[in-house]
């Protein structure tokens, strides 16, 4: 951000020189930061609804620490993604409030209040081995406002276990499934709501799962209508466009 630019449109505003829905078209195009090895969009938000978000795998502990308290300096929500126990005790040393999750491999700064959501997100995993990329999504739309549901443990080899959670299934405005091995479980899920369905393909499965694509092409040719699939293990792909749906 350009204090100066700001200003100088701030005082535009003012003197009805310029009108504040043209200002909010100014402020969406601001200029990011610029750090040498990466350059943050701090107005992200502004134009997609959602904030930068940190992809901590194939950076450096010193990368990602560095981008993550820029990041917390400019007052918003931060999320890295991917992140190991070393990336987390780089970031810590720079940013003591920050928390890691394990299983999510997610650290998160929360210290903004975003837009509430209109309703909640539910996200299912087939089994315990889906946790890591369900719990990503989780924590990504929490962090961008949403109210989430965490319902694990409820694969289609056992399909009681997913038949009692119907009624949280039916109140979530949309959904989040994740599923390994065959990927059966959205359309199963699908068929039992009047919700969009996102479903996450996993990396979970013995050799004929080819670490995720079968589940993909299952999940792609899917019979319930109501799904649209996203990347192998991407929960913070699912969980993005959940939280859009959710607040329009």
């Amino acid at each position: 951000m350009d204090p100066a630019a700001i200003e100088a449109l701030l005082h535009a505003v003012r003197e009805g020189r310029t009108g504040v829905d043209d200002a909010m078209k100014t402020l969406r195009h601001l200029p990011y930061e610029d750090m040498g090895f990466a350059k943050l969009d701090h107005h992200r938000t502004l134009r997609t609804g959602m904030p930068e978000v940190i992809f901590a795998a194939g950076k450096t502990t010193e990368q990602v620490a560095a981008i993550f308290a820029h990041m917390a300096l400019a007052g918003g929500n931060v999320l890295a993604t991917r992140a190991s126990q070393e990336h987390y005790d780089a970031v810590k040393l720079v940013e003591p409030r920050a928390v890691f999750n394990r299983t999510a491999r997610t650290i998160t700064l929360e210290q903004a209040t975003p837009p509430a959501g209109k309703g909640t997100i539910a996200v299912v995993c087939a089994g315990t081995s889906d946790l890591p990329v369900a719990e990503e999504a989780a924590i990504t739309a929490r962090i961008m406002g949403n109210t989430v549901e965490l319902i694990a443990d409820v694969g289609v080899a056992g399909i009681h276990r997913l038949l009692a959670q119907q009624s949280s299934l039916k109140q979530a405005r949309v959904l989040i499934v994740c599923a390994g091995m065959e990927g059966a479980l959205p359309t199963v899920v699908g068929g039992l709501v009047n919700a969009p369905v996102l479903a996450v393909p996993t990396s979970v499965g013995y050799g004929a799962s080819f670490g995720g694509v079968a589940a993909l092409l299952g999940m792609l040719n899917t019979c319930s209508p109501n799904i649209s699939v996203v990347n192998i293990d991407n929960g913070f792909g699912a969980a993005c466009i959940a939280s859009l749906i959710n607040h329009l």
